[in-house]
C-alpha cells in the first residue's frame, strides 16, 4: 500500500476501498481462530466486541465461545457496555450501528475490548472510523486489554498519530 497518503481521511476511503475486494467471511473465520489460541483470549470471561457493518471483519462466531459478551451503545461522546447474547434484539443506532436493547453495566467487568479498525500500522496506532469513541474508552479503561484483528492488507508501516489517540495492545492479522 502507498504509505505515503498522510491524511486520516483519505486513508479511511483507501481502506474502505481496499476491503470492498477482499473475502471478508474467510478473514473474519482465519481471525476469529487466530484470537482463540491466544492467552489472552483463552483467560478473559468479559469481552467487548461489535456488531459487524458493511465490509468489516465478522465477530459473531466468538457468540458460540464460553463467555461473557457485551457490543457498545454510543451514548453522546461515550460507550455504554450492554450484555449481549446470540439472538438478542438489536436496534439501528443514529450511527447506522445495531446496538444492543440491553441495560448498560460498569466496563470495569471487561477483560478485552476488540476494537474496529479501517488500518493498523507497525506501531499498533490504529486508524478508526473519526468519532473517536473508542480512543475515549481505551483511556478512560486503560487496563482492558485492546486488540484489532484486521487483514494483513490493512497493515501500514506508520499511521498518522494525534494526542488523543490509543495504542492498541495486541494485533492479529
Amino acid at each position: 500500500m502507498n504509505n505515503n497518503i498522510h491524511n486520516k481521511a483519505d486513508l479511511r476511503t483507501r481502506a474502505k476501498d481496499i476491503r470492498k475486494n477482499l473475502d471478508m467471511n474467510a478473514i473474519s473465520i482465519k481471525l476469529i481462530n487466530k484470537m482463540r489460541q491466544k492467552a489472552f483470549y483463552i483467560n478473559a470471561e468479559n469481552i467487548l466486541l461489535f456488531h459487524p457493518m458493511e465490509n468489516e471483519i465478522n465477530l459473531l462466531d466468538l457468540l458460540n465461545d464460553n463467555k461473557n459478551f457485551y457490543l457498545p451503545k454510543v451514548n453522546g461522546k461515550n460507550l455504554l457496555i450492554c450484555p449481549y447474547c446470540c439472538g438478542d434484539t438489536l436496534k439501528l443506532s443514529p450511527l447506522n450501528i445495531k446496538e444492543p436493547c440491553s441495560s448498560p453495566i460498569n466496563p470495569q467487568i471487561l477483560d478485552i475490548i476488540i476494537v474496529p479498525a479501517l488500518m493498523i500500522d507497525k506501531n499498533n496506532n490504529r486508524l478508526g472510523y473519526g468519532g473517536g469513541f473508542y480512543d475515549r474508552f481505551i483511556a478512560q479503561n486503560p487496563d482492558i486489554k485492546s486488540v484489532v484483528l484486521i487483514p494483513k492488507e490493512l497493515t501500514v508501516n506508520t499511521l498518522p498519530a494525534e494526542i488523543h489517540d490509543q495504542k492498541i495492545n495486541y494485533v492479529i492479522t
